[in-house]
């Protein structure tokens, strides 16, 4: 009995091993990726900055011409929501948190008439609203890890249409933003019409001082700039998610190689201890087949 209970303890330690070699790596691929995506949003921080800046100075020389554009609407009966996750999991609450927050935006809207949209970027978003009988639009897959400025284009081209031909009034985004590596918030941001912050915040850049003067006339350069900003919000918010997910699964990955040690030097214990008990029967068998023995002499 006890040498079964020692093969099979033996076996449950090699697959701990197995399972916390995996762990590990996963760990240290996801640690090396944290660093490169945080390079990634600070390099793509001044384009953003920048295209906000050219969309505020316009909107205010101009603030009728930009009205459609910036302005959240007042009656809103069609609503796009994009929800942005990742396509793997692993990543502890990553893809939970934005998942809760996205259904509890789409229960609100239609608690209040609006009919809803749907698109998703990640299979985990897909797969989740599926599963909950809500029609996925349009799905995007395989670059939530890594995203390209041609990925943000895409997804905002798709998104952008409905808008632009008034099937939509509002645009809405459910995604991670990444505050550090210890830090990162779901946020539900609007991206249609484009909100822009009146007042002047820490990360909002100041708009210039002194007079302009912009050539074409702000309608038609507000209808060519709001694009590229749609492009660059939603790059933005695929950078940040990607940031967030790595460093969300390498702390899973790390909670998980520590809880592979506990469960390995536990499974150690209990394995010494029924080898213990092994030896101690057989002792036993021996000293009293020994003294059978010597009584029968």
């Amino acid at each position: 009995m006890a040498g079964g209970q020692e093969r099979i303890l033996r076996r449950r330690i090699k697959s701990v091993q197995a399972t916390r070699k995996i762990t590990k790596a996963m760990e240290l691929i996801a640690a090396s990726q944290i660093s490169r995506s945080q390079a990634r949003i600070g390099a793509n921080r001044p384009y953003r900055h920048g295209m906000q800046r050219i969309v505020i100075e316009a909107a205010l020389g101009d603030p009728a011409a930009a009205k459609k554009l910036l302005a959240t609407p007042e009656h809103v009966e069609t609503a796009i929501v994009l929800v942005i996750t990742g396509d793997r999991g692993l990543s502890g609450a990553y893809n939970s948190s934005v998942l809760r927050a996205g259904e509890r935006l789409v229960k609100k809207l239609r608690g209040e008439g609006t009919n809803v949209r749907l698109f998703a970027v990640g299979k985990k978003a897909a797969g989740f609203f599926r599963f909950r009988g809500m029609e996925v639009e349009y799905s995007f897959v395989g670059f939530a890890d890594r995203p390209t400025f041609g990925d943000a284009r895409s997804v905002a081209g798709t998104i952008a249409a409905p808008f632009i031909d008034g099937e939509a009034q509002q645009v809405l985004l459910v995604s991670t933003r990444f505050v550090s590596a210890g830090s990162q918030v779901v946020e539900v941001e609007q991206l249609l019409p484009l909100s822009m912050p009146d007042a002047v915040i820490d990360d909002t850049p100041k708009p210039l001082k002194g007079y302009t003067e912009f050539e074409p006339e702000v309608k038609d350069l507000l209808f060519y700039l709001a694009p590229r900003a749609l492009e660059s919000e939603i790059f933005s918010a695929l950078l940040e998610g990607a940031a967030s997910f790595h460093t969300s699964q390498q702390r899973a990955m790390a909670a998980a190689t520590d809880n592979a040690d506990d469960l390995g030097q536990n499974l150690s214990r209990i394995m010494n201890r029924a080898r213990q008990d092994s030896i101690t029967t057989e002792i036993m068998e021996i000293v009293s087949g020994a003294e059978a023995l010597r009584s029968g002499k």
